[in-house]
């Protein structure tokens, strides 16, 4: 076998590895469409919203009550969180939440829940800094 056929084909591996690891869903991680997530938001009092953004972008708009904690803090910042609350998770999209789990889980958070599509798929109000 070539050493560029041994090249191609752990590349293909690498990059499968890494679109397995990024998509699939995260065990304990719930996703709710963006009524479920409003509903939980607001039934709950014992709910801890976060919100995984950039404070940039938490500052052009977020869901009331949430905390900003930036994905690119997450580790360092995970000790903050509460394990005694209902954990809910947004970002833009869905992804940096996701992402966010993945690293709740590693600190031993079994249970918590993010909205599917962020905070564009977001139907309640809104706030500004």
């Amino acid at each position: 076998m070539e050493f560029s056929t041994i090249l191609i084909i752990i590349a293909y591996a690498l990059l499968t590895w890494y679109l397995v690891s990024r998509f699939l869903p995260v065990k304990g991680l719930e996703t709710l469409r963006a009524e479920q997530f409003k509903e939980r938001v607001n039934q709950k009092s014992k709910v801890l919203l976060i919100d995984v953004r950039e404070p940039h972008e938490f500052k052009s708009g977020h869901i009331p009550t949430a905390v900003n904690i930036p994905l690119s803090q997450f580790n360092s910042r995970a000790g903050e969180i509460s394990t005694k609350n209902d954990i809910l998770l947004y970002c833009r999209s869905g992804m940096r939440s996701k992402q966010a789990a993945k690293i709740l889980k590693k600190h031993g958070v079994e249970k918590m829940a993010h909205l599917q599509g962020g905070i564009t798929a977001w139907q309640g109000p809104t706030k500004k800094k």
